[in-house]
């Protein structure tokens, strides 16, 4: 599978954005669409009372979910982040979190950081939903 990211520095008639791309092509071949990554340990139970914590186990279960389909981080195509809040400094602070984890490179792609009201499990602050390019 061959991925692309259009234009190495981003379209010149789009805004300059804090590390993503804003387009990312792929010629056919197989995707992984990983469920929302939740950050939740291995019994259910949300880990962290914070959103930088939460992150981290959100991270951490996209990278073995990664692993678990044979792919990397370098193979994400597509990026959304929920954070349950507001506050514009704290989705900016999310995102320093994101593209500072163990997924690091998933976040260099089309990404997209979303504040909401709330997500599914009771005191979850954080979900990370990714598409993915698999490796041939």
């Amino acid at each position: 599978m061959t991925r692309t990211r259009i234009a190495r520095h981003n379209p010149p008639t789009l805004h300059d954005t804090p590390g993503y791309h804003h387009v990312t092509t792929v010629e056919p071949g197989r995707m992984a669409y990983l469920a929302g990554q939740c950050p939740v340990d291995r019994s259910g139970t949300v880990v962290g009372a914070d959103v930088p914590a939460q992150i981290d186990q959100a991270t951490a279960n996209a990278a073995l979910a990664l692993e678990a389909v044979g792919a990397s981080p370098g193979d994400v195509v597509r990026a959304v982040i929920y954070v349950v809040t507001d506050d514009r400094a704290a989705l900016g602070a999310a995102w320093t979190r994101c593209r500072a984890s163990v997924i690091a490179d998933a976040f260099t792609i089309a990404s997209t950081l979303l504040g909401v009201s709330m997500l599914g499990y009771p005191d979850q602050l954080v979900e990370i939903d990714l598409t993915v390019a698999l490796p041939d």
